[in-house]
């Protein structure tokens, strides 16, 4: 348990230096969190803008500070494990 906790703040730190890049603009299925991380990739990437947004930004950006980045991170993953988001390093 003790030792578990630096490779999770290793894996935290990890996302949180990498670019996310919305594939679709889908929210089906998705829950509130989700559906507010889709809706601000989407309006960062209209008007053509750059396709990459930084994790760190998107925090900053939807005021997730404190317990709420871990929910964050995980529905960041969650994303990109149903193709909607990809994550590239910075």
């Amino acid at each position: 348990m003790k030792g578990d906790l630096p490779e999770r703040h290793v894996r935290e730190q990890t996302l949180v230096k990498q670019l996310v890049v919305l594939l679709r603009n889908t929210t089906w299925r998705c829950g509130k969190l989700e559906k507010s991380i889709v809706k601000h990739l989407h309006k960062k990437n209209e008007n053509f803008g750059k396709k990459g947004v930084p994790v760190k930004d998107v925090m900053k950006n939807l005021d997730f500070t404190g317990e709420k980045k871990s929910e964050f991170l995980d529905a960041l993953r969650r994303l990109e494990k149903r193709n909607i988001v990809r994550l590239l390093p910075l």
